[in-house]
């Protein structure tokens, strides 16, 4: 890994959940809901869809939406270099995806993104 990668993986290894997000114009975009480090080695491949089966267990396992929620090639994207998943009224879906190399700081208790909002992937 590049050192510009490993400073990205350092920063996110530093996010928790329940953190405050602001964009680079120092708005609030909404707080950390899931934190995924990154996985350089992820090869991009579709996942079958899963047989709902008989059970009531299952049809909702099948029916559960995969993160990230968001094209394919996005999704692979996140995937490899981690991401934050931000919820909040910044976004017309309540949720909006943050690369690992968007993120400029990270302090006690909010992250500090490099780039403003509306450059941010709504969730799908």
């Amino acid at each position: 890994m590049n050192q510009q990668g490993t400073e990205q993986q350092t920063s996110i290894a530093r996010v928790t959940t329940g953190m405050r997000v602001l964009d680079a114009t120092g708005t609030e975009v909404g707080t950390v809901d899931l934190v995924q480090r990154g996985e350089p080695n992820t090869v991009t491949v579709q996942a079958p869809t899963a047989d709902p089966g008989g059970s009531l267990d299952e049809l909702i396992t099948s029916s559960a939406t995969e993160e990230p929620d968001v094209p394919a090639d996005l999704a692979a994207r996140l995937r490899r270099n981690g991401y934050l998943k931000v919820a909040g009224a910044a976004a017309p879906t309540g949720a909006v995806y943050v690369l690992a190399d968007q993120i400029d700081a990270v302090d006690t208790d909010e992250v500090r993104l490099n780039v403003p909002a509306t450059d941010l992937s709504p969730e799908e």
